[in-house]
């Protein structure tokens, strides 16, 4: 594979665009450069309804930004991802109005499951409308897998008086009465499977909601079987893992796995090192952002342009009120790194 700076073919962009979309594209070496292709990644919208008809105007709007900002995308995308968490409490409304900006899209959109969207009927509007929870796919030399990565134990699931219940325990970012999520022994078996089938030479890239790597309990910024997926997909040449529902900007290298978060259209959250009573395992690769502004609601979420070259990823984040930033893969380090602060050695920025 051999890497190209597709940057300069996204000119109607410019550098003050702000809208919360991810665009990848997997380039391959000159003999096969006609296996190119972009895709688009879109997450956490949270639509929330208020009442009837009436949504959170803010988190509408993140949507349908992202939506118009992909549908100029040129080239165009072979496909958009849209990384879970379309809803903010479950429910039908809620996920039936998301999908209703969804369908503006003008490329072929694949789903991705987020709790936000499961917990009040365990997925089961969600299903209907979208049909599987977990699948795979090949496109132009790659296997992609898609994974319902925000499962927990059945005897937590079922404890509750009603979805209702089960669904606001789940919603909050610190409530101790949660569950870890996890991928499940059911569908572990079918990953052993799926990758069985694949070449050991093919780059993989998983997309989960959850980060696949155990970063803080108490936000549920952790898979409880992280590291059994992690096995799994050891014996591959390159993984990338892409994942949301942090809200911030996350990245790690564990072996030959790179680790990259995506931002939300619906607004930021704090990263684990602020709530200092238990501890936590952001990534030491991750450099912090310097946020949140509260008279900004934009302040914190973004979109990226998503390189993969050579089996890796750089991520290429676009902020409305931070500074740029730049997360490329260091191939002498091995690792993906911040292209300007960890090369000019500066800590963590100060929090709020």
């Amino acid at each position: 594979m051999l890497r190209r700076d597709f940057l300069k073919t996204t000119s109607a962009f410019g550098l003050g665009c702000v809208l919360p979309i991810s665009l990848v594209e997997v380039a391959f070496a000159k003999e096969t450069q006609a296996k190119n292709f972009t895709f688009a990644f879109i997450s956490d919208s949270h639509i929330q309804q208020i009442k009837g008809n009436t949504f959170v105007r803010n988190w509408d709007k993140g949507l349908q930004r992202a939506i118009a900002e992909c549908n100029l995308l040129d080239p165009k995308p072979d496909f958009v991802m849209y990384g879970g968490d379309i809803a903010q409490l479950g429910k039908p409304a809620e996920i039936d109005h998301g999908l209703e900006m969804l369908s503006a899209c003008r490329s072929d959109l694949k789903v991705m499951l987020g709790e936000h969207d499961y917990y009040l009927d365990l997925g089961e509007h969600w299903s209907k409308r979208l049909g599987a929870q977990y699948y795979s796919f090949d496109h132009k030399g790659v296997h992609f897998v898609v994974l319902n990565s925000i499962l927990t134990d059945d005897a937590w699931t079922r404890k509750w008086s009603s979805g209702e219940e089960r669904m606001s325990v789940m919603a909050g970012l610190d409530n101790p009465l949660s569950s870890p999520f996890m991928v499940g022994a059911a569908q572990r078996k079918w990953l052993a499977d799926d990758l069985a089938k694949v070449s050991k030479k093919t780059p993989v890239v998983v997309f989960s909601h959850s980060p696949l790597q155990k970063i803080y309990k108490g936000w549920n910024f952790w898979t409880e079987d992280a590291e059994l997926i992690q096995a799994m997909l050891k014996p591959f040449d390159k993984v990338n893992v892409i994942y949301g529902h942090v809200h911030q900007i996350q990245y790690n290298q564990i072996g030959n796995i790179s680790f990259h978060s995506v931002m939300a259209t619906a607004w930021p959250w704090p990263y684990p090192a602020t709530f200092s009573q238990e501890k936590q395992y952001l990534p030491k690769l991750t450099i912090e952002m310097n946020r949140a502004d509260p008279f900004f609601e934009r302040d914190g979420t973004g979109w990226q342009y998503i390189d993969i070259h050579s089996g890796n990823i750089d991520m290429q984040y676009l902020l409305p009120s931070n500074e740029n930033r730049k997360i490329v893969f260091n191939t002498k380090t091995k690792r993906p790194e911040d292209s300007k602060y960890q090369k000019n050695k500066i800590p963590p920025q100060k929090h709020y």
